[in-house]
């Protein structure tokens, strides 16, 4: 008969981690300068853009929707008519280019020319 020997198998044991005495806190997040640059762009932008949604941006439309009080006295443009013309009409005592610049801004005219027909609101000061 024959014998059939068995090693016992080896058993390797790993050490055993024990847990410090003091909990180990995990690192705390570091920003670099970009990182900052980054976030701050990141929380700006949509305050931003929430501002000027409210109305903080819109002071230019707020203006052109207030109604105005003060009347004008109106000239209406004849053939022949220009700015020149019309305010040597209406102020023949004041600076004519001062008064042509009034009656430009006062109708948000885009130019100095006017067409035959055209209604132009004369400043209050020039009126009679």
């Amino acid at each position: 008969m024959s014998t059939i020997s068995m090693n016992r198998p080896t058993v390797y044991s790993m050490p055993v981690r024990q847990s410090p005495a003091h909990p180990v806190r995990p690192e705390q997040l570091r920003l670099t300068r970009r990182g900052r640059i980054a976030l701050g762009t990141l929380i700006a932008l949509p305050l931003l853009a929430i501002a000027y949604f409210l109305g903080f941006g819109a002071s230019q439309a707020g203006a052109d929707s207030t109604p105005s009080n003060a009347t004008f006295e109106t000239v209406t443009v004849m053939p022949g008519d220009s700015l020149w013309t019309i305010a040597t009409e209406v102020a023949p005592g004041a600076d004519p280019q001062a008064v042509v610049t009034s009656i430009v801004d006062l109708n948000q005219l885009e130019s100095a020319t006017v067409q035959p027909g055209q209604q132009l609101a004369i400043p209050a000061e020039y009126s009679h």
